[in-house]
């Protein structure tokens, strides 16, 4: 039993903490206030339970277990708390660290995550858990209480909304102190209304009406989170909505088709599914004909289903034949150049064109559409990822010759390409590289723009930094083709620059 004073566990001098570089006080101890003390042997009980012996033979040893056991939880419990107060530190309006009069109280913490509970779920122990941190608990192979280390038999989580109120009148009372209401959760769907509504939706006996609101129903389930998006494809949703879909074909304006088409685009196809599309020329003939259609959401969802149709498609002749239609390429290029006041416009945008134009046969096409001068004019609206697949789809184009005259042929393209060199990520970084490779082998003026445009001190420093191996040889062969462009004052010719340790070649 704890009392209020502190508790010192003795430990084994010297003794090693696996996973960390911490080592044990020469002192022998640890000293752990009592404001960690019930938490901590919480967590210390049931890792020790993991390493009890089961049989004499280990039990000569088990000092030395007890001891590592001991070490391991204090380094745990230590960095939870630590990273726990680091975060209310940086994060406005949030708990103030504890020692300014305010204490979270101990039944409002979750067990495993020793965190105010957001989302209190029930086990079938009894025991309550934030639901994040029991799913964690149990997605990483677990199939025991935390707490009671009794086996989990069912693992329906039963929300306790008893206790989350309790938990949220609390964060009002004590706003004074800058703690937050937490927001009350959705709950995940329900598998057992999910399978009932897609049974309803795909229905051809119920009425129209009846069907739509079905599929607005899973079109709200899916949107909320993604794991209601994982139950909505266990239960073959995907497989059920290209029926619903491709059942309706004689009228696009449909609400059964665009509710349906809604769903698809947040789901991930199987190889399967995939292939009951690709194969089918009348099923992609409907999908390019939605691409014209008059709403922008429909245009993006139908582009998205098609890109993902194309890239789980393993066969490259159904892939080659897919995007041999020009429709598709206009389709992509007019939703990029659609005003930003609808940003999933550009994020599924050029997920689509860089999926068709992996396809080497019919690259020429994007171009022909006009997808030179939409990446270049959007390229500094792109969030991070985007921008990487935007970068690596400016160099894919610029490997064919209709594609570098393109680009060769707008003014900003080099120093668009010279300006995110070392700025976004290694992997763009690489991308731009190569861009500027492939049009500076092309075009010879171009190797003065790049100069002009301050590529040497970028290309010098990408040669020294920690990027990827890849970037660093396409810096090298862009250094090689720009030797001959280089002012005569420029860096190379510097006496600094002939005893640096820089190796260029």
């Amino acid at each position: 039993m704890l009392n209020d004073a502190n508790v010192e566990l003795k430990v084994i001098k010297g003794a090693k903490i696996p996973h960390t570089h911490i080592y044990i006080f020469p002192e022998n101890r640890i000293t752990l206030p009592h404001s960690l003390s019930v938490g901590f042997v919480s967590l210390f009980l049931s890792y020790i339970c993991q390493k009890a012996p089961t049989n004499n033979k280990l039990k000569e040893n088990f000092q030395s277990t007890l001891c590592e056991s001991l070490c391991v939880c204090t380094c745990i419990y230590r960095e939870r708390i630590f990273k726990r107060e680091k975060r209310t530190e940086n994060m406005p309006g949030s708990l103030q660290p504890l020692d300014v009069g305010i204490q979270v109280p101990y039944h409002f913490r979750c067990p495993i995550s020793l965190e105010l509970m957001r989302d209190p779920v029930i086990v079938g122990t009894g025991q309550t858990y934030d639901r994040s941190s029991i799913e964690s608990w149990v997605a990483t192979g677990n199939t025991t209480c935390p707490v009671t280390r009794l086996p989990l038999t069912d693992f329906t989580l039963i929300p306790n909304h008893t206790l989350r109120r309790l938990i949220q009148e609390w964060c009002v009372a004590n706003r004074s102190f800058g703690v937050e209401r937490i927001p009350t959760p959705k709950q995940p769907a329900d598998p057992v209304m999910v399978q009932s509504l897609l049974k309803q939706a795909s229905s051809v006996s119920n009425t129209r009406h009846a069907r739509v609101s079905a599929l607005r129903r899973l079109r709200g389930l899916g949107r909320d989170s993604e794991k209601n998006r994982l139950v909505l494809s266990t239960h073959k949703a995907c497989e059920i909505l290209l029926e619903v879909l491709f059942s309706d074909t004689n009228c696009n304006s449909s609400d059964l088709t665009q509710e349906s088409l809604a769903i698809l685009s947040m789901l991930a196809l199987s190889e399967t599914e995939c292939l009951l599309v690709s194969s089918d020329p009348d099923r992609i003939s409907y999908l390019i004909s939605l691409l014209s259609h008059s709403s922008i959401e429909v245009r993006v969802n139908t582009t998205a289903l098609l890109e993902n149709v194309v890239a789980g498609t393993r066969s490259p002749e159904l892939r080659a034949e897919i995007s041999s239609h020009d429709e598709i390429f206009d389709g992509i290029v007019g939703i990029l150049d659609y005003p930003l006041t609808y940003p999933r416009a550009l994020k599924v945008g050029i997920k689509a064109l860089f999926a068709f134009c992996i396809v080497k046969q019919h690259r020429h096409k994007a171009v022909e559409a006009g997808a030179v001068e939409a990446l270049i004019d959007r390229l500094p609206d792109f969030e991070k990822c985007d921008a990487e697949r935007a970068l690596a789809t400016v160099e894919l184009l610029c490997r064919i010759p209709s594609g570098c005259v393109a680009f060769a042929s707008n003014a900003l393209t080099v120093p668009l390409l010279v300006k995110v060199i070392l700025k976004i990520s290694d992997r763009a970084t690489e991308y731009a590289a190569g861009a500027l490779v492939s049009l500076c082998s092309a075009a010879e003026r171009l190797q003065g723009e790049a100069v002009a445009a301050g590529v040497l001190t970028q290309l010098l420093l990408l040669v020294q930094s920690d990027c990827t191996e890849r970037a660093k040889r396409k810096a090298q062969m862009l250094l090689k083709l720009l030797r001959n462009s280089w002012p005569e004052n420029s860096i190379m010719n510097s006496d600094d620059f002939r005893c640096s340790d820089v190796v260029l070649f």
